[in-house]
């Protein structure tokens, strides 16, 4: 069928472009929008899914991707997100392989240009549902809207509310089941390229296509099934023309039924079974994976789901709605993080915060009774398929099916922007029918739009680039976020501002006084700062609000063994590793309490334990090698350090506890090559040099041990022991001139 151009469409404030300029001009824009978060840092939840995630690293199992979560957690772990996106997490997979590492330039690209090829592709999604489908000679689709489908495209392309998904690498979930969403449903409309609205043709193939698709977007992103909400709602609106308020007019009274008839006759009863079959199917497919059931999520994730009844869920669920939807409407507070106070929660109907939410739902009331009782069939379509693409792919966020773990999360409204667009460009085609004389106001307005949303995004996406300018632009935006303030706090202590950092823990404590993982990590600063008994307070605070906590166990076991506290000490070690069992870190540090309580079996147990659970643990390698050179058991401390470098060949810290115990086995060689390496590897060695002028004063090379002597002192003139030592080695080279000379 070939239809006549829309007649708004002539009206809307943008030119009329051939195909491939306007696809080259919405490129463009969205490559320019978000192009300086190229090389950018990895940053927030990056560093869960991509750094730390050995899924991506060659040596893992390609199938573990199969079988673990987003972020590496095995699916059946009560821990594990359940966030199953194996497709999104091979791609950072391929990122790594081609990279030769982690190198976040190549994640980067691979987003900027995933956005510019989806945004692209809406034109083709806006033409349809704008449209409809229409076809030439040759069966070639038709834009019926170019001036609109360009358009609603560009605005998609440049809305900031995009940049968490563009500029985060974990928002590649999001771009990915996008980007399938888009082929799920354009296939869809494949199944109708030789029928049209009289005739009962369609193509079976296509729409099965369309269902794999679907299972493709889901395996990116959860959100993916939401597409088939979309095609149905597309087909009954579109396909067969179905005015829904007048169908159920006559189904209620039963009036003109060979209407209804005519309507599923269509075969519209036969795709809603195949839509319903393959939804169902992959629900079920999706919920067998999970394996333990749904993911917990605590009260700081999602207040609101936590609500004492009922009503107060409700209202702040939909106040949470008005927020999403003021977003999209003026997307100038933006932030990384919405939770642990950001929005505190509506306890009364007289709180100010009840206006949004009845504006959000007389918005929403107004467009749907536009688009179930307008007169003029297009705009019906037009409206209703527009809140179709708005509301759907929203629904798995909106807390009525499930719970979720967040309070908002700009990366889920990466599909439903592309409903608000598609209104946002009938209701400016409107506009410029309607207000005619100003026109080139209207044109100004636009302009205005597109380029404060690009700088937007240009700021924003910039913004994303660093942890430290991500974290700090959100103090603005939630100053109330005890994780905004957590996360400042965590980024100055990693760049070694101790001072600024403590400030901003102790904030976060304050804002939230059961925020254990701040008590835990300020209790760290001050447990270096020598501040002890403070950091005992908070860390026996943290482990009282969560008693599983094995990290702040461990830290208030060190915190206790600096104080002397040898007894609490050992109990919280213990703690710690029956909540976290494959702990290799605490084995250590109990290791070193058993050797400061001179119980050296028990530390050479615990130290063992560690590497048996983490072979590369350096420290506890090297403690036990130094434990049995001081303790005299010389032939075990040479079994243990041979062994030691055989999994790190190139520690320069063991071949230096090695080289110490071979030169008191009077191996002299093998311990001045050993000394040698550790000195190639970290050549500014103060001990290194003083201890090899040590093996070479024994050996009788003397000359060789003047020489490092010397050089020790000048790397550090208070060595100790070297002094002396160098003292008692020019006696004897002068008492030896002296000799020769006589």
């Amino acid at each position: 069928m070939v239809l006549s151009e829309l007649n708004w469409d002539h009206h809307i404030p943008f030119p009329k472009l051939p195909q491939y300029q306007s696809r080259a001009a919405v490129c463009l824009a969205a490559l320019l929008c978000f192009m300086n978060s190229y090389d950018g840092e990895f940053v927030f939840d990056d560093s869960e899914a991509i750094i730390n995630n050995k899924d991506l690293k060659p040596e893992t199992p390609l199938n573990n991707i199969w079988r673990n979560d987003f972020w590496g957690s095995n699916l059946s772990s009560n821990t594990s997100h359940k966030s199953y996106r194996p497709l999104t997490v091979l791609t950072f997979r391929l990122n790594y392989f081609l990279a030769g590492g982690l190198h976040p330039v190549g994640f980067h690209v691979i987003n900027i240009a995933l956005h510019s090829a989806i945004s692209v592709l809406m034109i083709d999604v806006f033409a349809v549902l704008i449209g409809g489908l229409a076809y030439d000679g040759n069966g070639r689709r038709l834009n019926q809207a170019p001036k609109a489908s360009s358009l609603a495209a560009l605005l998609f392309a440049v809305h900031p509310v995009h940049t968490e998904s563009v500029a985060g690498v974990v928002g590649r979930a999001d771009l990915l089941c996008a980007l399938f969403f888009q082929l799920s449903f354009l296939t869809y409309c494949r199944a109708f390229q030789r029928g049209n609205a009289k005739e009962d043709r369609f193509s079976m193939a296509w729409i099965v296509i369309s269902l794999v698709l679907c299972a493709v977007a889901m395996l990116c992103k959860e959100q993916g099934i939401t597409v088939l909400g979309v095609n149905a709602a597309f087909d009954i609106l579109m396909i067969c023309n179905v005015n829904v308020f007048e169908l159920s007019q006559r189904l209620l009274g039963r009036q003109k039924m060979m209407d209804v008839t005519e309507v599923f006759r269509r075969g519209l009863l036969i795709r809603m079974a195949l839509l319903t079959f393959g939804g169902s199917f992959l629900v079920y497919a999706r919920w067998r994976i999970m394996g333990t059931g749904p993911p917990a999520f605590t009260e700081v994730d999602n207040p609101a789901s936590f609500a004492e009844n009922v009503f107060l869920r409700t209202v702040n669920y939909n106040y949470y709605y008005s927020l999403n939807a003021w977003l999209l409407l003026c997307p100038w507070w933006l932030c990384f993080d919405w939770s642990m106070g950001c929005v505190p929660l509506i306890k009364s109907v007289c709180d100010w915060r009840m206006v949004p939410l009845l504006l959000l739902w007389s918005g929403l009331i107004g467009l749907a009774s536009q688009a179930l009782l307008s007169q003029d069939g297009h705009r019906r379509r037009t409206l209703a398929l527009g809140l179709v693409l708005l509301v759907v792919p929203f629904l798995p966020a909106c807390n009525l099916f499930f719970r979720v773990g967040f309070v908002i999360a700009e990366r889920v409204l990466y599909l439903s922007c592309a409903g608000y667009c598609l209104i946002l460009t009938y209701a400016l085609g409107r506009s410029c029918c309607l207000w005619r004389p100003h026109k080139t106001l209207l044109h100004a307005a636009l302009l205005g739009l597109l380029c404060v949303n690009a700088s937007r995004c240009a700021l924003r996406s910039h913004q994303w680039r660093s942890e430290q300018s991500l974290f700090t632009s959100a103090l603005s935006v939630c100053p109330l976020n005890a994780k905004v303030h957590y996360n400042v706090g965590k980024n100055l202590a990693d760049r070694g501002n101790q001072s600024a950092a403590i400030q901003y823990y102790r904030e976060a404590v304050r804002l939230n006084p059961k925020y254990v993982h701040a008590m835990n990590n300020l209790g760290n600063i001050l447990k270096e700062r020598n501040e002890l008994v403070e950091a005992e307070e908070l860390l026996s605070k943290a482990v009282h609000i969560q008693p599983d906590f094995a990290a702040a166990w461990m830290n208030l076991g060190i915190v206790q063994n600096s104080l002397q506290k040898f007894a609490d000490a050992e109990q919280s070690y213990w703690n710690a590793i029956k909540f976290r069992r494959k702990y290799p870190d605490c084995y250590y540090n109990l290791g070193r309490l058993y050797a400061d309580l001179n119980r050296h079996l028990d530390a050479l147990n615990a130290w063992r334990n560690a590497t048996m659970l983490k072979p590369e643990h350096s420290l506890a390698w090297n403690n036990m090698v130094i434990l049995l050179d001081n303790t005299g058991n010389l032939p075990q401390a040479e079994a243990i350090g041979r062994e030691a470098l055989g999994l790190l060949p190139d520690d320069h810290t063991i071949m230096f506890s090695l080289a110490n115990v071979l030169g008191k086995l009077q191996k002299y060689t093998e311990s001045e090559g050993f000394f040698l390496n550790a000195l190639k590897i970290n050549p500014n060695s103060a001990s290194c040099h003083g201890n090899l002028a040590v093996l070479y004063h024994r050996w009788g090379k003397l000359n060789m041990a003047k020489k490092h002597y010397e050089m020790s002192l000048k790397l550090d003139p208070n060595a100790p022991g070297t002094k002396e030592n160098y003292s008692m080695l020019r006696r004897k080279l002068e008492q030896q001139q002296r000799k020769t000379t006589v």
